[in-house]
């Protein structure tokens, strides 16, 4: 028995060290307080008294700016993507999850570096660390839904992002449903569409971190096929990479937590005849 006490502590010990991620909590670690569908069912109702943005440009070519896995404690790395975002006139900044480490007190700190909305339009979802310590009543009490819809209108098109919740490292029934139903109703409508979530679709290194379950990405990237979707961008592994699908760029962030060596950004520039980006290493 003892000895089989020791193998379990030592795999424990070693999924820890090989995670991606350097927080660490571990109820969370297999399992969230609140299931996808529940998460899903309140963002519903939240969007029923918010519905989604429409943004408007002035000229054909915008920019939006991406990160994910802040990590927040720390704030000198979401400081600088906040402040070369609204230095650069960004259209909007997307936040792909593990913006905190789920504490109360880490929502209130990242909540407190962000901008007004005069200032920078700001779009957060959240990823698998949001969700420890019971994290996912603090965001939604702070930021209401993690599942939605914003466009972005120019004079020529109108551009549509969706943002999915995939902090269980699962969509979940309902959110799968009404991500099928967007596709097939309103996608046709825009020149552009971009996915955020914060499970990355492919793993390119060896880690312990969460995947979506085989099945759903295999529904999710024929939906992307199918429905012409131009990129998906993701974090949650901390190392950039960058995949193509028949038309489609699966695009995963590094992280930008706090004194990590591969510390950056990504920069979205939005053109008439094509979508382009860069990382922006910190």
């Amino acid at each position: 028995m003892e000895n089989r006490s020791g193998k379990i502590a030592v795999l424990l010990l070693l999924t820890f060290l090989l995670s991606a991620c350097y927080q660490f909590e571990m109820r969370g670690f297999f399992f969230s307080y609140e299931s996808a569908d529940e998460r899903f069912s309140q963002s519903e109702e939240w969007n029923k008294n918010n519905p989604f943005k429409e943004i408007s440009v002035p000229t054909d070519e915008y920019s939006i700016f991406a990160m994910s896995d802040s990590h927040v404690g720390g704030t000198a790395n979401l400081d600088i993507f906040i402040n070369d975002a609204i230095e650069s006139n960004a259209t909007a900044a997307v936040m792909a999850g593990d913006l905190t480490t789920g504490h109360a007190e880490d929502y209130d700190t990242f909540l407190n570096h962000l901008p007004d909305e005069e200032s920078l339009i700001s779009f957060p979802i959240v990823g698998n660390h949001d969700l420890y310590f019971d994290g996912w009543k603090q965001y939604y009490s702070l930021f209401g839904s993690s599942t939605y819809l914003f466009t972005v209108k120019t004079p020529l098109a109108t551009d549509l992002f969706i943002c999915l919740d995939s902090g269980s490292g699962t969509l979940g029934s309902e959110q799968l449903a009404w991500l099928k139903n967007i596709l097939e109703t309103e996608r046709p409508n825009y020149r552009y569409c971009v996915l955020f979530t914060h499970n990355n679709f492919f793993r390119t290194r060896h880690t312990a971190s969460t995947n979506p379950q085989v099945e759903e990405l295999h529904v999710l990237m024929e939906l992307c096929v199918k429905h012409n979707i131009d990129m998906v961008v993701t974090g949650h592994d901390h190392r950039r990479s960058e995949e193509k699908l028949g038309n489609t760029l699966f695009v995963s962030m590094d992280a930008l937590l706090d004194d990590y060596n591969f510390a950056s950004y990504l920069k979205l520039h939005f053109k008439q005849d094509e979508i382009n980006y860069e990382f922006v290493d910190l």
